[in-house]
């Protein structure tokens, strides 16, 4: 079975947490003593209802507070597919946990609460999930008991968020009413909502379609660790050397003819060596260790690519960054540390082009700095080559992380628009 990853968004009390929880009831994936916790919770709290919604906030602050502070993951499983979700906070002062959340994701939910309408939040949300270029998303009108189930109300929405998206890159855009509470739309069609034609949110996010969202053309290999065993007593471990990673994108195959950056020297892949054994072909998001036919100089921080199809060496970037911290604010000629796939090299902001206001789409070319949550464009100076593409072709060559030399913390998280 595959793995589909998502990611819920939205405004504050749009029902995330709830709609996790209700996907994880209903769908039979939570444990006995799990439930009886959330019951047992729920009554000392002198609610009337199970809070399916402490399933996922697992923060004392989150719980007291009933919003989602940090991203939680869950996982589940049908006869069908697995799924990998992350539950993204709603509050602004959130938003670099949205980021984190949704860089990995597959698809996005979208919630939006059927009395509010469209909200900020929504906008945010939806704007910076189509700049982490997540191929799928769906917009889960919650709430829609609390409305009467009236189709009029649903409809509206749907326009108003339709004319928003029109601004976007959105691929892939679903609408689903449901009721997170009591279920409404969610593993099953509701009764409700017969005016309702499409699936339900589970059967929706059961069969679409992931595989071709993967760049299967462009072999990108960055090499992670080297392995050599050095068993003296298994002859055929004495001479074993191997190049460990996950594949970013392509397939590879043993006889494939492969190049190395930063060498530029070819080579052929002998055998490919999966967690189980030697495999057949190896395409993202598989890790894999692969043996050459060539003693190669190749250590971690390298790549491995086809000879006539390679990934830009640059030292220039520009991309669009997400500012993360609120300690200080990116400014022009500030030094920083960049985290490429598997490389890391020191890194200098030479320019901030604008800062974007996600709410208007507004460019800001004035703007001198970027505070917390805030986006904008910018160009770096790298101090050794990085292999890249960008981040429209392939997100996990087409990404970084910028890290403050002083404290190691992740400040910042990008995309590559271009390379020089």
């Amino acid at each position: 079975m595959d793995i589909l990853r998502f990611a819920t968004a939205g405004s504050v009390d749009d029902g995330k947490s709830t709609l996790i929880g209700r996907l994880l009831f209903d769908s039979k994936s939570i444990f006995e003593d799990q439930l009886e916790s959330v019951e047992r919770t729920s009554a000392d709290r002198g609610e009337e209802y199970t809070n399916l919604a402490l399933l996922t906030d697992g923060l004392r602050a989150e719980r007291e507070q009933g919003i989602t502070i940090d991203v939680a993951y869950r996982y589940f499983a049908t006869p069908r597919r697995k799924f990998i979700i992350a539950d993204t906070p709603g509050h602004i002062q959130y938003t670099r946990n949205m980021v984190t959340g949704a860089s990995t994701a597959d698809l996005a939910i979208i919630l939006v609460d059927a009395r509010k309408g469209i909200l900020e939040q929504s906008r945010r949300h939806a704007f910076l999930t189509t700049l982490l270029q997540v191929p799928h998303l769906v917009v889960a009108v919650n709430k829609m008991d609390l409305v009467d189930y009236d189709q009029d109300v649903y409809e509206q929405i749907v326009d108003e968020f339709t004319a928003f998206a029109s601004k976007l890159e959105v691929t892939d855009l679903t609408f689903v009413p449901i009721s997170a509470l009591h279920g409404d739309n969610v593993v099953e069609r509701s009764v409700n909502m017969p005016w309702y034609e499409g699936s339900s949110l589970l059967h929706h996010l059961e069969h679409v379609h992931i595989a071709s969202d993967r760049n299967l053309i462009d072999v990108r290999f960055p090499v992670q660790y080297v392995i050599r065993p050095h068993a003296s007593t298994d002859p055929d471990l004495h001479d074993f050397r191997g190049y460990a990673g996950q594949v970013a994108g392509g397939v590879l195959k043993p006889g494939d003819e492969v190049v190395h950056l930063p060498s530029g020297l070819t080579t052929t892949i002998t055998h490919i060596d999966g967690p189980h054994g030697p495999v057949a072909e190896a395409y993202a998001p598989m890790s894999v260790t692969l043996r050459l036919a060539d003693d190669i100089d190749i250590s971690r921080g390298d790549m491995i690519a086809r000879p006539h199809n390679r990934p830009e060496s640059a030292q220039d970037l520009d991309a669009m960054v997400c500012w993360m911290t609120p300690d200080r604010p990116l400014s022009p000629r500030m030094k920083l540390v960049i985290k490429h796939t598997t490389r890391t090299a020191k890194a200098m902001v030479k320019e901030l082009h604008y800062r974007l206001d996600v709410n208007t789409l507004h460019r800001d070319e004035q703007a001198e700095r970027l505070s917390l949550n805030e986006i904008g464009r910018v160009s770096l100076r790298v101090t050794q080559p990085l292999f890249v593409d960008d981040y429209g072709r392939n997100r996990l060559t087409g990404g970084f992380i910028l890290i403050d030399e002083a404290t190691h913390n992740t400040v910042a998280a990008g995309m590559i628009t271009s390379a020089r």
